[in-house]
């Protein structure tokens, strides 16, 4: 029987938003000749479309020459500049050269794109394609939402299968997998992907062309000199017991640190996936800093966690996250935003006013808990920024902060009221911390923050008012909302809402005064 084939350079896989408002599905070759003519991606999974931009950047650094290292700055940006006014897009010749060079198909026998063919070889089993798909229960998992079985797999659409297979590579689990053997030796351990967890940043521009040329960061000159690859790229197979070559822009940092590997079984027609290897890649650490995340510095923890990206969370809102984006920081700051955000100030002034920026997290634990992805879509800020507007970026950090300390405050004194209304004078049970949040406390918390956040973008229409006194009125006024049916119920509500509303209200200097005063 004839091999199943289905290029992905060229298949309609990767969903796309056009200008004038119709979505169809192109492969990513089209994605790259067409860019110009293209909205946003479309894609339905965020972290399947985090992945696919970071693919994307990497072959637009190629085919625009612009991962030169030996070109200078100044060069650099006029380059891009230069291209930014292309009414075309990316030269079409350049374009196809680029694809023709590489093998793009997900069921090639010999070098399947993204995929390691030597599977079947080193592992005993398959993992099966609901371990591929994400959603789906695998092995003796319960099917609490969704109707599929291991005894009864269902195949999945080609398309689907390569933006799943991407998320794993990206986004793959830590810990047990199948066991892989290579020269004898056998491991059945994974470690995480390398956004595992992360919360990601793009720039967005009114095209995909826009936003592929806006989110390349340039070449830094620290770089190492070893020549670049994308996997796709690579002259061989990689050894998987062999140390890495160093991380290297863009190819190597922006697809090439995936620790997963992965085989996809096709249907006959290659229309469909129907089963798939799914294992280590490498048990080699590839550190580096993503150009799409904000990271943290803190030097109170061990050098080898000091540096850590911001994790997603699907409770928290985006506009928390702004100042970091705003704020420029320096070498010594405890939060840098995106590295791909640093050249932003080299493009040109219509696109800067325009600009936006897309934001993708999967939040999960770091091992094996998926718990929901999600995407969000900020106004433009960039003329926001520090470096244009330092005034409103400061406005805007003090507002973010003034939001988290209301926020903390109203966790303690909600907490601290329930305890006082529900825990007998003198009990023992006064003095150990509770098992769980106190109801009055998740409600107030659940109610706080997106009223916070109305509050937050009317603060940035009145500078004079002070922000403070704006997010401890409407924590007051949620913890007294929230708490109103218990005072009904316990005689000791009352004082103790009263009480932590006061808090709420006082001016931190005069807390810690009255704090002082109690001590002593």
């Amino acid at each position: 029987m004839p091999e199943p084939h289905y290029a992905t350079d060229k298949e309609p896989c990767i969903p796309v938003l056009f200008l004038d408002g119709h979505q169809e599905l192109l492969g990513w070759r089209d994605v790259l000749l067409r860019a110009h003519e293209i909205e946003d991606l479309a894609l339905p999974l965020p972290p399947a479309a985090s992945a696919v931009l970071r693919v994307l950047t990497a072959i637009t650094a190629r085919v625009t020459a612009l991962d030169d290292p030996e070109m200078g700055a100044g060069e650099w940006a006029a380059r891009r500049r230069r291209l930014l006014k292309e009414p075309d897009g990316f030269d079409a010749d350049t374009v196809h050269r680029y694809f023709d060079a590489y093998v793009w198909d997900l069921f090639d026998p010999v070098r399947p794109f993204l995929q390691d063919p030597r599977l079947p070889a080193q592992c005993d089993e398959r993992a099966g394609v609901n371990k591929l798909v994400f959603g789906r229960p695998a092995g003796n998992n319960l099917a609490w939402l969704s109707p599929h079985t291991d005894t009864d797999p269902q195949p999945v659409p080609s398309e689907q299968a390569l933006w799943h297979m991407l998320i794993h590579h990206y986004y793959g689990a830590s810990g047990q997998c199948s066991v892989r053997t290579v020269d004898g030796q056998g491991k059945s351990g994974a470690r995480a992907g390398p956004l595992r967890s992360a919360l990601s940043f793009h720039p967005l521009g009114r095209t995909l062309y826009e936003t592929l040329l806006a989110g390349l960061p340039k070449p830094d000159e620290d770089w190492p000199g070893t020549p670049d690859h994308c996997p796709w790229e690579e002259p061989e197979l990689p050894d998987p017991l062999a140390k890495l070559p160093p991380v290297t822009w863009p190819g190597r940092l922006l697809t090439g640190r995936s620790r997963h590997a992965v085989l996809l079984i096709g249907s006959a027609d290659g229309r469909q996936v129907t089963d798939a290897y799914l294992t280590w890649a490498t048990q080699t650490k590839l550190p580096a800093t993503d150009p799409f995340l904000i990271h943290h510095d803190n030097p109170n923890e061990p050098v080898t966690r000091r540096h850590q990206p911001r994790s997603a969370d699907a409770d928290r809102a985006l506009w928390r996250d702004l100042d970091a984006l705003l704020l420029a920081g320096d070498e010594d700051a405890a939060v840098q935003r995106p590295e791909a955000f640093t050249t932003l100030n080299d493009l040109p002034a219509d696109l800067r006013t325009h600009l936006r920026v897309r934001v993708h997290g999967f939040d999960q634990d770091g091992k094996t808990v998926n718990r929901t992805w999600y995407t969000a879509l900020t106004p433009p800020i960039w003329p926001w920024t520090q470096e244009h507007d330092a005034a409103a970026a400061e406005r805007i950090a003090d507002c973010r902060q003034q939001a988290e300390a209301i926020g903390a405050l109203l966790d303690k004194v909600s907490k601290d009221a329930w305890r006082t209304v529900t825990t007998p004078p003198g009990s023992a049970r006064a003095s150990r911390p509770p098992k769980r949040l106190p109801p009055w406390m998740k409600r107030a918390r659940a109610a706080y923050w997106p009223r916070a956040e109305t509050v937050f973008w009317n603060l940035l229409k009145t500078p004079e008012r002070d922000a403070r006194t704006a997010f401890a009125a409407e924590a007051a006024a949620v913890l007294r909302e929230t708490s109103r049916p218990a005072i009904a119920h316990h005689f000791r509500a009352a004082p103790a809402i009263a009480a932590a509303v006061a808090a709420l209200h006082r001016p931190p200097a005069t807390r810690r005064r009255t704090t002082q005063r109690r001590s002593a």
